[in-house]
């Protein structure tokens, strides 16, 4: 597995492990945790969950799938806007903590922009770093405005990534977010890199795909992580799709495949609002 080195010098997977929508129905608990496993022997040992994941359940499942194989984790979790609170950030972790049954999140971050000042945030984040309950922090679904306003406060420098919508239908951040944080030397973290799963709208990427005997979903996560600034958190529970996620890795882009790929998803020309599924 291709590996990325965060600011603080975290030594993470380009590809790891989402849970969006794990942890809401009982009956596929058990699966849910089988898979989570099943990717951290595939080398897709960084997880991404949140509280609002399932309220709650998505952070239970991490938990159970972690059990005995901590040390293995890159654990990343996420307080929601609500909660972000100087007091209400402290709170939140530590009720993921209890979920995910561990003393340390490894990179926690704010959900999305709310009510709350940004500063309170940081503040909490820096707290539960001194007291070793995370071990570095970061934001979601941040604008450049966010993200310059956030880097302006004291301490933000610390700022590991920002989680965001990237993938090859949803390319806006390549304009100006991804050139900011590249220059601040802030990977971007992709979620939904599969586009939410609808590989049928992809068929585009069948030539690509069987130029490099893979699959449209390994040319779409490849693609994604083609530079060094990006890593991405799909999410799946069948054991073929996540052998087919963690050889993505190793494939590499042409120029020709890019451009192609230019072609039938054309980068953007001028500033887009930020996506957020």
């Amino acid at each position: 597995m291709r590996r990325l080195v965060l600011p603080d010098g975290s030594n993470i997977p380009v590809i790891g492990q989402g849970t969006w929508r794990m942890g809401e129905r009982a009956g596929e608990r058990a699966a849910e945790v089988a898979a989570l496993r099943a990717g951290l022997d595939l080398g897709l040992t960084l997880i991404d969950t949140a509280e609002m994941y399932g309220d709650g359940g998505a952070e239970a499942v991490t938990g159970d799938a972690i059990a005995g194989r901590r040390d293995e984790v890159y654990l990343v979790s996420k307080v929601l806007p609500q909660n972000a609170s100087r007091t209400g950030t402290i709170r939140a972790c530590e009720q993921s903590l209890k979920r995910l049954k561990t003393e340390r999140i490894d990179l926690y971050l704010l959900h999305w922009r709310g009510s709350h000042p940004l500063a309170e945030t940081l503040a909490a984040f820096l707290d539960l770093q001194r007291q070793g309950k995370i071990g570095s922090f970061g934001v979601s679904n941040f604008d450049p405005g966010d993200m310059a306003e956030w880097l302006a406060l004291a301490g933000a420098e610390a700022t590991q990534t920002n989680q965001v919508l990237y993938n090859v239908t949803a390319r806006g951040i390549e304009f100006d977010l991804l050139p900011l944080q590249v220059t601040r030397k802030i990977p971007v973290m992709s979620y939904c890199p599969l586009a939410q799963g609808d590989l049928a709208a992809m068929n585009a990427l069948v030539p690509i795909a069987r130029r490099h005997n893979a699959t449209v979903a390994q040319v779409m996560l490849a693609w994604v992580i083609r530079t060094p600034h990006v890593f991405a958190v799909p999410k799946s529970r069948n054991p073929a799709r996540l052998r087919e996620n963690a050889a993505a890795a190793d494939l590499n882009l042409t120029q020709q495949d890019l451009a192609e790929i230019d072609a039938i998803f054309p980068p953007p020309r001028e500033s887009r609002p930020l996506e957020m599924v």
